[in-house]
């Protein structure tokens, strides 16, 4: 009987783990299903620590602010345990993230993949305390942020004065500022709104994003900018809650710290960049005018808005931070990546 017995305790002891409950992890994000971000970001991500997880890590995704309030308070869910997992740009709590802010200078990312792999590097080494509470899967930078308008066409300047344009951070709104604009901040479902009602005229916003909220519906020009490095751009972020993370077996944190980082952060980048195609695709399709400004207008523009860097340095200097140096290390960082 007794060697029964230990028998059966060593079968009972060896494969608790295959039973065991899986984690649910809690993914909230402020778009809704039909965006790129949700289809070819969230979902393969989590279907992928499903799968190498062998069902022990699950997700359950909560769109569209469907765990409540407002895009700007994602990072405090996540950071407050509300949410296990958030994708949100930070740029929608301006004065949150001083440091990583660098990178939604003008004319400093240049490609995808090449300035995410930068941003991650870079938050790493600058800008952890920006992070306190969560730890970051990933970092990247959506693509370039084009001029989308309802009914105006703009090629220069002159052409901005006066229009009420949407921007995604606080950057972004000295940028239009500079160039003459009436600068309009807020989150992009409060931008989609704003523009069918004709409360602002154009929308500062990347390509991937127009066809989950329509606006190519709404829109008759859409202006790209010339030049090696973006107009603008928003950085985003994939963050986990620090507690839920420490709470996990190592065997589960293994999976998590295998789909984090800055493969992951170009991984995403990636996605982003296919969704810019699909996104101007969706516009050319509908007959909508898509066209270049100059590069001689650029240069105009480059020399309106020259004064936000060192702005950006100033104030950061006045936190305590080398704003020049950080400024030089995330080109640097840039340019490594972008070669």
């Amino acid at each position: 009987m007794r060697p029964l017995l230990a028998s059966m305790f060593a079968i009972l002891i060896s494969v608790p783990a295959a039973h065991a409950q899986p984690v649910v992890l809690k993914v909230a994000h402020f778009l809704p299903v039909a965006s790129a971000a949700h289809s070819k970001m969230i979902v393969p991500w989590c279907d992928k620590i499903e799968s190498e997880s062998q069902g022990q890590l699950k997700c359950q995704i909560y769109p569209a602010m469907q765990l409540g309030g407002n895009p700007s308070q994602l990072f405090g869910q996540a950071r407050d345990g509300i949410a296990d997992i958030v994708w949100t740009l930070p740029g929608y709590t301006p004065g949150r993230f001083p440091i990583s802010e660098v990178f939604e200078l003008p004319f400093v990312a240049t490609t995808h993949q090449a300035s995410s792999r930068a941003l991650w590097d870079f938050t790493q080494q600058y800008a952890k305390s920006e992070f306190a509470g969560v730890k970051p899967i990933a970092t990247w930078v959506n693509g370039p942020n084009y001029l989308h308008m309802r009914n105006k066409q703009v090629k220069t300047m002159e052409d901005l004065r006066g229009m009420k344009i949407r921007a995604p951070s606080r950057l972004s709104n000295e940028l239009l500022t500079k160039l003459g604009a009436s600068a309009m901040g807020m989150p992009l479902p409060q931008a989609v709104e704003s523009y069918s009602k004709g409360v602002i005229d154009a929308a500062l916003l990347p390509w991937e994003v127009i066809p989950g909220v329509k606006l190519h519906e709404l829109s008759q020009y859409h202006a790209e900018t010339a030049g090696p490095r973006m107009l603008a751009t928003s950085t985003m972020i994939f963050v986990m809650n620090q507690k839920k993370y420490d709470s996990l077996p190592d065997e589960l944190k293994k999976v998590i710290d295998a789909n984090s980082g800055s493969d992951t952060s170009a991984w995403v980048a990636a996605r982003f960049e296919e969704a810019d195609k699909a996104g101007r695709k969706a516009a050319v399709d509908r007959g909508n005018t898509v066209y270049e400004i100059s590069e001689d207008e650029m240069k105009r523009w480059t020399e309106a808005t020259s004064s936000i860097r060192q702005e950006w340095i100033d104030a950061v200097g006045k936190k305590g931070a080398d704003g020049q140096a950080l400024y030089d290390a995330a080109i640097s960082l840039v340019d490594k990546y972008s070669r």
